[in-house]
């Protein structure tokens, strides 16, 4: 199985900048998109052979998430099943015969952390989910989590200490989680990798620079470890402020 895990920061926007023609060239088994910013009938998109799944915020251009998937799954669910955290169209599951597929857009702590205590409810939350998830079946997480979990996770970690996605509370939700029995698949396979990133901001000639973070991921569940084959980070694939992030794994 090969899965492609893209914040498209507004799917409309991306496909004008060549979203069809990378799609097609990384040809997934499932493809999820986060920030699709979109409501329903707000784009006919062609995507043949592929089952085509959508979430969306009740608040229109903001936030939604979408699932393309060469494979029918036995069942789809949008949402964790709490309604204080189900109005922003942020998660999707697949369930296949072999595995859950989970598609997640973490709620941003915002400027000034406004919203991180909301943030650490949410994580709890769905930690709870992915946890209930996992006790049927393994777990395939994947999404922009808006955390860098390490220093190595981005490029300026010092100045970054106290803004959002590089709060001590969100690297230690992350933690957490990893904790409880799931694995960050590209560290699994370059643990000591520095430089590599997923997101940069649009400011400051941030891309051009490498100044970027990572907060793009797979997790999965630990004990499928040795049937993951491979993770990338397409670094060089532009259309959006983040980029494409791959996972294969004989599931």
């Amino acid at each position: 199985m090969k899965a492609i895990s893209w914040n498209v920061n507004g799917l409309r926007a991306c496909v004008g900048k060549g979203f069809e023609e990378v799609f097609r060239e990384l040809d997934a088994d499932i493809f999820a998109l986060q920030e699709t910013k979109l409501q329903e009938g707000q784009i006919d998109l062609e995507t043949p052979g592929y089952h085509q799944y959508w979430n969306y915020a009740l608040k229109k251009g903001y936030s939604g998430t979408a699932v393309f998937a060469k494979k029918e799954p036995v069942s789809v669910r949008y949402g964790i099943g709490i309604d204080e955290h189900d109005q922003e169209g942020r998660v999707i599951t697949l369930e296949y015969p072999g595995f859950f597929f989970v598609t997640c857009y973490t709620p941003n702590s915002q400027n000034e952390l406004k919203r991180l205590e909301y943030r650490m409810k949410w994580e709890d939350d769905f930690r709870s989910y992915l946890m209930s998830l996992d006790s049927e079946k393994p777990v395939v997480l994947c999404g922009d989590l808006n955390v860098a979990h390490e220093e190595i996770d981005l490029k300026n970690p010092k100045t970054n200490r106290r803004n959002a996605g590089f709060t001590d509370e969100e690297r230690a939700k992350m933690t957490q989680l990893l904790d409880s029995g799931f694995t960050d698949t590209f560290r699994y396979f370059y643990p000591d990798t520095t430089g590599v990133y997923s997101w940069w901001s649009y400011r400051f000639r941030a891309r051009e620079k490498n100044a970027g973070w990572r907060i793009d991921y797979f997790i999965t569940s630990s004990r499928v470890d040795e049937r993951l084959t491979g993770s990338k980070i397409h670094t060089q694939i532009t259309g959006s402020d983040h980029c494409p992030v791959e996972l294969t794994a004989d599931l």
